[in-house]
């Protein structure tokens, strides 16, 4: 085990946790990677700004803040003053405060004046609205508006409504879309606040930029100028964040004036599985959710409050399913004090969770990701993050809820069988001392800005102002493309809708657009949910086994015409796999290096062509019983995708500098080092691999050379292909280190296998993966091993 501490001294909580969850765990079968003592912080206080009416601090006073922390305090300030901000300051800070001190302000010293609040979810959204509602201030007349919403209570938001909670989809559909019922309201608009606004990335960051232009646009008619108040868990240069959402320079808040307790924060990879192997004979590990739950069970025997984040929904019940049972053995009455969180369940059932963990009736929660965005948890002994939630951002966000009044507390990050969480749990400073990500997206993209210059034209006219809202030429182009369409009609004072109905309903500002699949219960006619209609495919076709909060299913049909799925509940012994056809094009390269002889990195548009043309029916042992043709029609996508190209004399030489590889081991080496550099990019961009794709093959039609792609899973791009070609060696050097690490001889799911793979990981060629990989880094000026 390799250890580091910053705090030497007494014995911390979180060390006297982590040793009771390592009862009984031989020394040299430990899972430990690296423990690392963080420091505690203490608090920096602030007065309260003299503009702040006294019944408002009066009631935040009453609700325990007795002082702003100097972070609250430069906030407030600075939205009183009139300058869009963001706040990016670590979870359970405060951030709320920094926009409630100057929206309330001003709600209560203006009468008329009004304020909009949006999260990426309604519970975020109910859990602050309850916030404001409990402060007890008169005429603040704050209020939802969103899908939850009876049509009377919407009705009486927008007439008398001084303050609404909603989201971006409700946002689009049910404001904008109806602006002149919003009139008063769009008219007195004082505050914009949007939380969580580093949720805001890819396809629906690119959205959700474009859409705040649209609200700006709108205000901006009714003659206001809302000053925008952005909150967010700590990133990367959050000012250009702010300024690529809104389009406005924001000012950044980033010195956090909150006290923060010690915490021990563990890397911990499950041990391997003897006598099972998985895919192809690959050694597996023991999954990360089957040692989640044996944590909570020790931490629930230790009485340690903990929550512990999972990433799937079945994953979070059938962990808190396996941490009782396991109870049950010790004590019966610690059965009841664990319990699962995620999306799906009522509003009141939340609720409930979330007091019953706050006051101790629960000691555990296994929780989707629905607990990190801000709902108020905090205060926690420990935090177990079981798989790496996909960015740095969202992994602090998660570990913050530890830590309990200053108190020291534990978090154990525990890595899944995956090619990224192993070089995490690997390299301690990639995750402890790396700084946290940029936010990727990327408004200009056609596939994105087209749509919504539509839906601007509906709500008003398009002018020459207009495109300087809407990010300049790319707006003026994408404005003559809707025109040559005959989507707008250009007449002496702009362009105009030529519709009577309006296009916000095609716009799906959580994917890329298109009818949404519904998957319906056959025999009872019950809706279970919606799948999109670029993964349907590969998700419900027939004969697929669909999983929904926590019950398995079987696709009996999949009718893409009319966009439903119809299914029926069965629970069998196997699970699918789809397995397809995957075809590449370059249409155009955008930019170019040639960095060595025979070597060749290219960023580009492409377009994609994929096919279902069956799938495996794979027992739990991983024996795969039989395969079952499809037939479904082709899928084509035009995106952006980053790709190197090699010639066969590098890959064939066995001289310094080459991969020395047979050629019947070229396929399947480029297949190997495809999948781990898309197990890796998310180290690099902000993106999961399931957001990515790729290709590989020793002989490309269009570059004639072999060639590797790595691609953006959504049209027209959302910028990961661009941050993979920006940083290409380093994320070439990280996946070569990632495979060389692991400790299987021919692949596993921790190095080289996928389980998105449409050619069941056939043929893949872990040796060969490195030597291709060393060719790059010669090819670079490294050294290979290095990285």
């Amino acid at each position: 085990m390799n250890s580091a501490h910053r705090n030497a001294g007494r014995t911390s909580r979180g060390k006297r946790l982590l040793d009771r969850v390592l009862a009984g765990v031989p020394a040299d079968e430990s899972p430990l990677r690296h423990v690392e003592q963080l420091p505690d912080r203490p608090a920096r206080h602030a007065d309260w700004p003299g503009w702040a009416p006294d019944e408002l601090i009066s009631a935040l006073r009453a609700r325990g803040a007795e002082r702003p922390w100097t972070h609250q305090a430069e906030g407030a300030e600075a939205a009183w003053g009139g300058e869009h901000l963001v706040v990016a300051t670590g979870t359970a800070s405060g951030k709320s405060m920094i926009y409630q001190l100057p929206v309330l302000s001003r709600l209560l010293t203006d009468e008329r004046a009004t304020a909009l609040y949006l999260s990426p979810t309604k519970a975020l959204g109910a859990d602050q609205l309850r916030t404001i509602t409990e402060l007890g201030l008169d005429g603040i007349r704050a209020a939802a508006y969103d899908g939850d919403t009876p049509h009377v209570e919407r009705d009486w938001v927008r007439a008398h409504g001084r303050w609404a909670f909603t989201n971006p989809d409700m946002l689009h559909h049910g404001v904008l879309a109806r602006h002149s019922r919003w009139a008063r309201f769009f008219r007195n608009l004082a505050y914009v606040v949007v939380d969580e606004c580093h949720t805001y990335r890819g396809v629906f960051g690119s959205h959700v930029a474009l859409l705040l232009r649209r609200l700006r646009r709108i205000a901006r008619y009714y003659g206001s100028e809302p000053v925008f108040v952005l909150a967010s868990a700590t990133v990367s240069d959050p000012a250009s964040l702010g300024e690529r959402l809104i389009g406005s320079a924001c000012r950044a808040v980033t010195e956090d004036g909150s006290p923060r307790g010690a915490r021990t924060v563990v890397l911990w990879e499950p041990p391997l599985l003897e006598h099972v192997a998985g895919e192809n004979d690959a050694p597996v590990r023991r999954s990360a959710g089957a040692e989640t739950a044996r944590i909570l069970t020790e931490l629930v025997v230790e009485g340690a409050r903990t929550l512990a984040f999972i990433r799937s929904r079945r994953g979070t019940e059938l962990a808190a399913l396996a941490a009782r049972r396991a109870l049950a053995e010790v004590d019966d009455e610690l059965v009841g004090k664990v319990a699962a969180y995620r999306g799906g369940y009522l509003p009141e059932d939340r609720r409930k969770l979330e007091r019953s963990l706050l006051t101790g009736e629960l000691l555990a929660v296994a929780a989707t990701n629905a607990l990190e965005l801000g709902v108020d948890i905090a205060g926690l002994d420990a935090v177990v993050v079981a798989g790496y939630p996909g960015t740095l951002a969202s992994f602090w966000q998660q570990a913050g809820r530890a830590g309990r009044d200053g108190d020291d507390a534990l978090v154990i990050f525990v890595a899944r069988d995956d090619p990224l969480d192993t070089y995490l749990v690997h390299h301690p400073p990639a995750v402890l001392d790396r700084p946290v990500e940029s936010t990727v997206l990327d408004p200009a993209n056609p596939y994105v800005l087209e749509p919504h210059l539509a839906c601007a034209a509906a709500e008003l006219p398009l002018d020459e102002a207009a495109f300087e809202i809407f990010g300049g030429a790319p707006a003026r182009a994408a404005t003559e493309a809707l025109t040559e369409a005959g989507v707008l009609r250009r007449r002496p004072h702009g362009w105009y809708w030529t519709s009577r109905e309006r296009p916000h309903r095609e716009v799906e500002l959580r994917g890329s657009g298109g009818q949404q699949i519904a998957v319906v219960e056959g025999d009872s006619g019950r809706m279970l949910g919606t799948v999109d209609p670029e993964s349907a495919c590969a998700t419900v076709h027939p004969g697929a086994v669909y999983l929904h909060q926590g019950q398995s299913f079987v696709v009996d049909e999949l009718d893409l015409d009319d966009g439903l799925a119809l299914v029926h509940g069965e629970n069998p012994d196997w699970t699918t796999s789809p397995r397809d056809l995957v075809d590449i094009s370059v249409l155009t390269t955008v930019q170019e290096r040639h960095p060595a002889p025979g070597v060749t990195v290219c960023l580009g548009d492409v377009e994609v062509t994929s096919q279902v043309v069956g799938y495996l029916r794979t027992l739990p042992s991983g024996q795969v019983l039989d395969q079952v043709p499809l037939e479904l029609p082709a899928r084509k996508l035009v995106t952006r995708a980053v790709w190197y190209t090699i010639s066969d004399e590098l890959l064939t030489d066995n001289a310094p500098g080459g991969a020395g590889l047979d050629p019947a081991r070229i396929p399947g080496a480029l297949h190997a080092a495809e999948h781990a550099a898309i197990g890796l990019l998310p180290l690099f961009a902000t993106c999961d691999r399931w957001d990515i794709g790729g290709v590989s093959t020793a002989l490309h039609e269009h570059t004639g050379q072999a060639t590797v792609f790595v691609h953006d899973g959504h049209p027209g791009g959302a910028g990961f292909a661009d941050r993979g070609f920006a940083a290409l060696f380093p994320w070439l050097a990280a996946t070569r280190e990632a495979i060389v690490s692991c400790d299987c001889p021919a692949g596993c799911p921790s190095c080289v296998q996928s389980p998105k793979c449409g050619n069941g990981n056939e043929p893949l060629d872990k040796a060969g993966a490195v030597a291709v990989l060393d060719v790059l880094s010669t090819a670079h000026g490294g050294v290979a091993g290095q990285g």
